[in-house]
């Protein structure tokens, strides 16, 4: 059975690399989410062992320990809308991929529980991302506008658009609550919006005295839920509450080749990956390195006939 709640219709950084990654299927478009070991996962804590790329037209494919348990285009499936995020299942054995139109696509020993257009819902903006409910049966999807949209043991506590708030804005992210009983809408000018039993702990501009000098992508909150990181476009990052800083590739003097479009903790909130729109990995605090587009390009001599986009991040 599935269900649905919310609106229908409508320190310092040490490592950060573009390294090489062996024998995958490159892919036009990807987005990045952090997925523990096979064996010996807990889904409480899972080990960083790995991570999967999903493009926009739908394929997937996994650096270091990460598994591959299907896609749309290895179904051969044909997309109404665009893949824009992927979430991991808390035992790193199953992924759910989500499209602009709320489409949601579970692989592995990931569940399905329901999507948009199965709802017959009409979206007055597109989802923009996916989230894994902590016990991995349920999940969350958000769109541009702050609505939000729970499935399966994923809880409704809120959003914008049932305050009737127009962000100034759009949202491009929701990270949940380690207690699964709330989460947090981050916009693209750095503003942040806790639901439930998400603390707030500030913002962007509030934090830099004015408005964010780069859009901002994503966020990603600490295991305990006292905190959470915001990062942005140009590679800069933002810390509030009991979140450390492990650095960020503004502050390192890094210039990606293209913009940072997320950011994804480790289980123990002692580093972070962040993810360029080329498919470009950065590292820093505990964050172990898997592998990279651009250095997979690079060792293979591949050239894409069409650039890389990554499109989102989301983490287990």
């Amino acid at each position: 059975m599935s269900k649905t709640n919310g609106e229908t219709g409508g320190g310092h950084g040490r490592r950060r690399r573009w390294g090489a990654l062996g024998g995958v299927t490159l892919l036009a478009a990807a987005a990045l989410a952090v997925l523990g070991p096979a064996l010996g996962a807990s889904a409480s804590a899972p080990v960083p062992g790995g991570y999967v790329l999903a493009g926009s037209n739908g394929g997937v494919f996994g650096f270091g320990t990460a598994g591959l348990y299907g896609s749309p285009v290895a179904s051969g499936a044909t997309l109404a809308k665009p893949v824009v995020g992927v979430a991991a299942v808390p035992d790193g054995k199953g992924y759910w991929l989500a499209a602009a139109d709320g489409g949601v696509f579970a692989y592995g020993d990931a569940g399905y529980f329901g999507s948009l257009p199965a709802l017959g819902a009409r979206l007055r903006s597109p989802v923009v991302g996916v989230a894994a409910a902590p016990d991995g049966k349920g999940y969350w999807l958000v769109g541009a506008d702050g609505g939000v949209f729970a499935f399966g043991s994923a809880g409704f506590y809120g959003s914008l658009r049932s305050l009737g708030v127009t962000p100034s804005s759009p949202v491009v992210g929701l990270a949940p609550a380690s207690s699964g009983k709330g989460y947090w809408l981050v916009s693209a000018d750095g503003g942040v919006f806790a639901f439930g039993g998400a603390g707030y702990y500030g913002n962007v501009p509030t934090e830099l005295g004015g408005p964010s000098p780069s859009p901002v992508v994503g966020l990603a909150a600490t295991p305990d839920g006292g905190g959470y990181w915001v990062a942005r476009a140009d590679g800069g990052l933002s810390r509030f509450g009991d979140a450390g800083f492990f650095g960020s590739a503004l502050t390192d003097g890094l210039v990606p080749a293209q913009p940072v479009v997320g950011i994804v903790a480790t289980p123990d909130g002692k580093g972070y990956w962040l993810v360029a729109a080329d498919g470009g990995v950065f590292t820093f605090g505990d964050a172990p390195y898997a592998g990279s587009v651009p250095g997979t390009l690079a060792t293979a001599g591949v050239t894409l006939s069409a650039p890389v986009s990554v499109v989102g991040l989301a983490a287990p």
